[in-house]
């Protein structure tokens, strides 16, 4: 498989994502626990998109697109086009994560303050499965072509899918894996500040921050599972496909704070991202027939999140109920503290 990730390419990217995390990290420690304003997320929201940013500018420099040679100014181009199209994907894909950790938050009544640090714990959970995933995804395209047409049927039944599921209240209490953690994880109904762990009576007790944590890690799972061959239909080079999907995960957590209080009002959205699935995987599909330009792909993409975002504003969402059961005893300690959320 034909890649531009040479080994110096390879290890500045590494080097960055280290020294990015371990910023987000010291920030995270001196910060402490607190809620997360509008005002903050913004900010780093803007930062890392910036420095997504300038990473494509750095590479579409090193490729040669300053240089007198129409053919490194097209391959920096191309490279280019087809990092922003992935890191637009992902971070559309992304909002559908946010909206199911907003949900688990909601329902375990995650106190805002403590939201941070398992965002942050989920950020490298989902970091380590996309690497892997996208390593053995590339070594399944290099050995078995027809693997990509497998990816397309998969990311159009997906969007379909996802299309009946949008605007339907999700139950969690029938989830398989929390009926496990509950069946074999003794649990504390109470939270103890950022603690997974904590004694009562002499016993030692997992706190539901713990279930959100886990219940994060296997989200990551599913969306990484759908997220990863939308890449491969956009290309099938290793380094594009891992620091589009890193970049994007970057600004997950800033991302979440920014749109949590805006799911209602964008609640079209999840029928404009399974839309997006649905033509990706037509694209994979087609790949052999009619290669879709990338910048197609790129305007079809915007498009599509454009005008659902846009009919959200106009049409009225459908009726059903808010929120869902506090278990564990959130819902008394919510009372009990004010309605702390």
């Amino acid at each position: 498989m034909i890649s531009i990730g040479t080994p110096l390419l390879w290890t500045l990217f590494t080097a960055f994502v280290v020294v990015a995390l371990c910023v987000d990290f010291f920030a995270l420690s001196s910060q402490g626990a607190h809620k997360v304003s509008m005002r903050e997320a913004g900010i780093w929201a803007v930062i890392w998109v910036s420095v997504s940013f300038l990473f494509v500018g750095f590479l579409w420099w090193r490729l040669g697109g300053m240089v007198d040679d129409p053919t490194a100014q097209a391959l920096a181009g191309d490279k280019a086009l087809e990092f922003i199209t992935g890191y637009l994907v992902e971070k559309a894909l992304a909002i559908d994560n946010i909206f199911v950790f907003l949900m688990l938050f909601t329902y375990f009544s995650v106190p805002a303050e403590y939201q941070k640090r398992v965002l942050m714990l989920g950020i490298l959970g989902a970091l380590a499965l996309r690497a892997a995933l996208i390593l053995v995804g590339s070594w399944l395209i290099t050995q078995f072509h027809w693997i990509l047409y497998v990816f397309g049927a998969f990311l159009v039944f997906t969007g379909i899918k996802m299309w009946w599921a949008a605007g339907q209240e999700p139950d969690l209490e029938s989830n398989p894996a929390l009926k496990w953690m509950r069946k074999h994880l003794k649990m504390s109904p109470d939270y103890d500040g950022e603690k997974f762990f904590t004694v009562q009576s002499g016993h030692k007790l997992a706190t539901p921050l713990l279930i959100v944590v886990l219940l994060i890690g296997i989200v990551d799972i599913v969306f990484a599972v759908d997220s990863i061959p939308a890449i491969f239909a956009i290309t099938t080079d290793p380094f594009i496909v891992l620091t589009s999907n890193v970049f994007a995960i970057l600004g997950l957590r800033a991302m979440y704070f920014l749109l949590a209080g805006m799911q209602e009002r964008f609640h079209l959205l999840p029928y404009g991202l399974a839309v997006v699935l649905v033509f990706i995987g037509g694209k994979m599909l087609l790949i052999d027939l009619h290669k879709i330009p990338v910048q197609w792909s790129l305007l079809g993409t915007v498009l599509i999140l454009a005008v659902t975002m846009i009919l959200s504003l106009y049409v009225e969402p459908r009726g059903g109920s808010k929120g869902g059961s506090y278990p564990f005893g959130a819902k008394k300690r919510q009372e009990g503290e004010g309605g702390r959320k």
